[in-house]
């Protein structure tokens, strides 16, 4: 019997996005509960997610929450293409390749935030610069035997899910002037050649783009970026 699952999410959340594309790329059906993050969470939502954050998974009665935790689950319980179990051959040793490469992905792409959400122009040029050189030094080598996707892969694997909703952001937003430098798209294209054909592999899955809203998501990138100013941090 196909397991009763709700997902409560927010779209323009990457973390919670991860969880939409762990389900779609599973072929599960699940519900959709939209969870407005701009406000005071409900009395309903805190019963089920204490903290108020994005996403909380609900699985045939059983409230999982944190975006890495459910797509972990989620792949666990649905062996798939995605990823190999421990006991599969070769199975340890993709999950240990996985896990450091969506660590190590992550861990860069907190130096594009910085930029993106910065006010100050110096700090935005070094922070992307940042983020540039962590993609060349610790994520380029990794993405060596890409075909397209992560390790040699045909399909998605674990390591898009977990990156894919990151990866929309970082080939978008420099697209919209004034919330990157310049030379960011040119530098990232020049300097890194696998990560940026792999990114753009990625993001034109299915499943990673279905409920991806570019307008939408620069939109609140830009109205967060003039709070910040207004406020004097970022």
């Amino acid at each position: 019997m196909a397991p009763k699952i709700s997902l409560y999410t927010a779209h323009h959340c990457p973390w919670a996005h991860r969880a939409q594309i762990a389900l779609r790329e599973l072929d599960l059906e699940f519900e959709t509960v939209l969870v407005d993050i701009n406000i005071p969470r409900t009395p309903e939502y805190l019963a089920i997610n204490p903290s108020g954050l994005v996403p909380a998974l609900v699985y045939d009665g059983h409230v999982l929450t944190e975006s890495g935790l459910i797509t972990q689950f989620l792949v666990d319980s649905h062996p798939s293409h995605l990823l190999k179990s421990s006991f599969e051959l070769g199975g340890a040793l993709q999950r240990f390749s996985v896990t450091f490469f969506v660590d190590s992905y992550i861990k860069a792409h907190g130096f594009f935030d910085t930029a993106v959400y910065s006010y100050d122009r110096e700090q935005e040029a070094t922070a992307a610069q940042k983020y540039i050189d962590a993609i060349v030094s610790n994520i380029e080598p990794l993405l060596v035997d890409a075909a397209p996707f992560f390790g040699g892969s045909f399909r998605l694997t674990f390591a898009e899910v977990q990156t894919g909703s990151f990866l929309l952001r970082v080939l978008a937003l420099p697209r919209h002037g004034g919330i990157l430098p310049d030379c960011f798209i040119k530098d990232l294209e020049g300097k890194a050649p696998n990560f940026w054909r792999w990114s753009h592999a990625v993001i034109g899955e299915k499943t990673v783009t279905a409920i991806w809203d570019e307008r939408d998501v620069v939109k609140r990138t830009l109205a967060r970026i003039e709070t910040a100013k207004r406020r004097g941090k970022p």
